[in-house]
């Protein structure tokens, strides 16, 4: 039963997050890595012009890699990076941040995330 609750919290997170207006999650791989209890998942995020995601974390590590127009990355507590296409960022597990597009084109990234298995991708900041 434990196993299917975390299940539920992870698809809940994750759907909430999924569901921010102005951004697009687009699930692209998920598989176990060669480091036992962690697993790779990889997404394409698009965020309109003027939106953005919420303050967060991850279970692991994350590398944003933006595709298309501008992304800014917000770590707490540290200056705000902005990210051209073509540029990337280094998330450490556990980061509380969050990420808009400051621009006035369409924003794309393709987000990697090397995370324990079985954790919920994505929790909102408290």
């Amino acid at each position: 039963m434990k196993t299917v609750s975390v299940i539920v919290l992870a698809l809940v997170s994750t759907a909430a997050f999924a569901q921010v207006a102005g951004v697009t999650r687009t699930d692209l791989l998920k598989h176990d890595s060669v480091v036992p209890g962690r697993e790779v998942v990889e997404v394409r995020v698009e965020v309109d012009p003027g939106h953005g995601v919420p303050r967060h974390t991850h279970p692991g590590d994350e590398v944003l890699y933006v595709v298309e127009g501008t992304l800014e990355y917000l770590p707490d507590g540290k200056a705000p990076v902005v990210l051209k296409a073509g540029q990337s960022v280094f998330i450490p597990a556990g980061t509380i941040h969050a990420a808009r597009n400051p621009g006035t084109v369409n924003g794309a990234g393709i987000a990697t995330y090397f995370v324990e298995k079985g954790k919920p991708l994505i929790m909102p900041a408290k």
